[in-house]
C-alpha cells in the first residue's frame, strides 16, 4: 500500500510536488521522482511495503530497459507462482519488477495474468503510457487534466491540488497514451454452472483457498496485528494469523489483536471471547460520542466520502487503526471481503435464490467507491498497511460456483447468511462466534447507534428540506452534516460524482 502521482504531458515538477504533499501519509518511509520525456512519475512507500530506505531507484525501473518505470499500489495474491514462472528474484519491489516483466513480455495483455490481484499502476517509458485499475476497484485512483497534461494519483485530494477537473479512474479499465479508457474485465452477468458439491468438500476447499491466500500475503516480517471485531470474517483471519504467528515465533508468542467499541458493545464482548480462544495479546479501545465527533472531520477528509453507512464504519476503523499504530503495528489484518464473497449482508435475505447471484454482483459493484475506501484510507492515513486475505480472486471465483442456498441457507422463518463459510470453520471457532448474526462494523462497534440520533438534533426539518432541494443526493440530517464537511474540503463540482452511496442509510 503506497501513494503514486503521475503527470503525462507538459507539466513541471511543481505540480507533482504539490500532489505528493497531499498523499505524504501513504508513504512517509521513502519516496522518489522519475522524469523522462513526457512523463513525471512519483511514488512513496511505507516501511511495511518491503522497500529500501534509498529512494534513488523509486519509481522502480526495468532491469532490461532503464527508461521503463512503474508506479504501483496493490497486492498480488499469486505472486509466488508468477515470480517463479517469470524468474523474478526475491527482494524489495518484487511485485513491481514482476509487473514490468509482464508488460515487457505481453504488453497490454499482461492484465489477464492479474486475476488474483488488487492494483492501480502506471507504466511509462517517457513516450507511451499504460495505467490500469483492478476489476473491483479495491485500490483507488483518480485523474484530472490541466492544460495539456493528464494527472493521475491515489487520492481525490491529490488531484485537487492541481485542478478542479477530477474524476474517478474506472475500475476494470486501462488507459493508454491516447487517453482513452478500455474495459479489460467485468463481473459476470449470469452465474457459472452450479455444481452439486458435497458440503464437506466445499468446506474443505474454502479452508484450503483461504489458508493459501493468507500464506501468500502474510509473513510477519514487520510488526503485524489483527483487527478483531468478533464477527465471523475477522475471527477466521485472526485464528489463522495466531496459528501462523505461534508457528513462526513459538507457542508462547501472542499475536496482537485490536477491538473497538462505543462502550461495552457487542463487538467488544465477542472479540474478548475470540481473543481468549486464540490466545492473543488483546487490546481494547472504548470510546464515546465525544471522541467520535472530534475526529469526524478528519475522517471525512481522508475518506473522501459522505455516505453515512461508510462514514460510521470508517470512524471506528480510523480510531482503532491509529490505536494499533501507537502500539507499534505496521501491518493490520482485516476480514474485509467475506460479506461480498459469501453473501453476508442481511438485506440479501429478502431475495429468492434465483436472484441472489445478480444481487451479489451488484454488491461487488459497490466496492470501488464505497467500502474499498474505508479499507484503504482509514489505515493509510495512519501510515499503516492493511492486508485482507479474504479479498482473493481465487476465493471469489470458487464462491461464485457455490449454489446460493449454501450461502444464504434457509433456516426456520429466516436465512443464515454465509452458511457455507461458517460451516467450513465449524470445528475451529467458538459456537457463539460461529453463529453470531451479521452486523456491519458500525453496528457491532456501536457507532451506528449514536451518530444518526445525534445529527437528528443538529438540523431542523426545514434545513434538511432546503439542502435536499439544492442537492437531492442528501438523504438524512446525518448525511447533510457529512456532505457539508466533504464540500468544505473538496467543493461540489466534479467531486460529488465520485462518491458512492450504499443502498440504505
Amino acid at each position: 500500500m503506497s501513494g503514486l502521482a503521475v503527470a503525462f504531458g507538459d507539466s513541471g515538477r511543481n505540480e507533482i510536488n504539490a500532489i505528493m504533499r497531499k498523499i505524504a501519509h501513504r508513504g512517509p518511509y521513502t519516496s522518489g521522482v522519475y522524469e523522462n520525456g513526457r512523463i513525471i512519475m512519483a511514488q512513496n512507500y511505507l516501511q511495511a511495503d518491503g522497500t529500501t530506505a534509498d529512494g534513488s531507484n523509486i519509481p522502480v525501473r526495468s532491469s532490461h530497459n532503464t527508461d521503463l518505470a512503474i508506479c504501483y499500489d496493490g497486492q498480488i495474491g499469486n505472486w509466488p507462482e508468477l515470480t517463479q514462472r517469470y524468474d523474478i528474484p526475491d527482494g524489495a519491489y518484487k511485485e513491481e519488477r514482476l509487473l514490468l516483466a509482464l508488460y515487457e513480455k505481453y504488453g497490454l495483455d499482461m492484465l489477464r495474468h492479474l486475476n488474483d490481484a488488487i492494483f492501480t499502476f502506471v507504466i511509462s517509458d517517457g513516450k507511451d503510457l499504460f495505467a490500469a485499475r483492478d476489476l473491483l476497484g479495491i485500490k483507488t485512483m483518480f485523474y484530472g487534466r490541466k492544460d495539456d497534461t493528464l494527472y493521475l494519483a491515489s487520492e481525490l485530494k491529490a488531484i485537487l491540488a492541481v485542478t478542479d477537473e477530477v474524476y474517478e479512474f474506472p475500475n476494470g479499465h486501462y488507459l493508454d497514451q491516447s487517453e482513452r479508457f478500455t474495459r479489460f474485465a467485468g463481473l459476470p452477468q449470469s452465474p457459472p454452472r452450479f455444481w452439486d458439491y458435497d458440503v464437506e468438500k466445499m468446506a474443505a476447499d474454502i479452508r484450503e483457498i483461504i489458508e493459501r491466500s493468507f500464506r501468500n500475503r502474510i509473513d510477519f516480517s514487520v510488526p503485524t496485528g489483527g483487527l478483531l471485531s468478533g464477527g465471523m470474517d475477522s475471527s477466521v483471519i485472526n485464528y489463522l494469523a495466531s496459528k501462523a504467528y505461534k508457528k513462526k515465533h513459538g507457542q508462547t508468542a501472542r499475536l496482537k489483536t485490536f477491538a473497538l467499541g462505543v462502550g461495552e458493545s457487542s463487538d467488544i464482548l465477542s472479540a474478548r471471547i475470540m481473543a481468549e480462544h486464540i490466545d492473543s495479546e488483546h487490546h481494547e479501545l472504548l470510546v464515546d460520542l465525544k471522541q467520535i465527533l472530534e475526529v469526524l472531520p478528519e475522517v471525512i477528509y481522508y475518506l473522501e466520502s459522505f455516505d453515512p453507512s461508510l462514514v460510521r464504519s470508517a470512524v471506528s476503523n480510523y480510531l482503532i487503526s491509529r490505536y494499533a499504530r501507537d502500539h507499534g503495528i505496521q501491518i493490520l489484518l482485516s476480514g474485509e471481503g467475506g460479506d461480498e464473497i459469501f453473501c453476508g449482508y442481511k438485506y440479501l435475505e429478502n431475495y429468492p435464490a434465483d436472484e441472489l447471484f445478480a444481487k451479489q454482483m451488484e454488491c461487488l459493484g459497490f466496492l470501488h467507491n464505497n467500502a474499498s475506501l474505508r479499507l484503504d484510507r482509514m489505515n493509510m492515513c495512519n501510515s499503516v498497511r492493511v492486508v485482507a486475505p479474504l479479498i482473493s480472486g481465487e476465493l471469489l471465483q470458487y464462491a461464485m460456483s457455490i449454489p446460493p442456498q449454501y450461502k444464504q441457507k434457509p433456516e426456520g422463518s429466516g436465512k443464515m447468511e454465509k452458511w457455507i463459510f461458517r460451516k467450513a470453520y465449524e470445528a475451529l471457532l467458538p459456537e457463539s462466534i460461529l453463529w453470531r448474526g451479521k452486523q456491519e462494523f458500525s453496528q457491532g462497534s456501536g457507532s451506528a447507534g449514536v451518530l444518526p440520533a445525534h445529527f437528528e438534533k443538529q438540523f431542523s426539518d426545514q434545513e434538511l428540506t432546503e439542502a435536499q432541494a439544492r442537492y437531492p443526493i442528501i438523504r438524512s440530517k446525518e448525511e447533510l452534516y457529512y456532505f457539508n464537511v466533504f464540500t468544505e474540503h473538496f467543493g461540489t463540482d466534479h467531486t460529488v460524482a465520485t462518491v458512492g452511496q450504499w443502498i440504505s442509510l
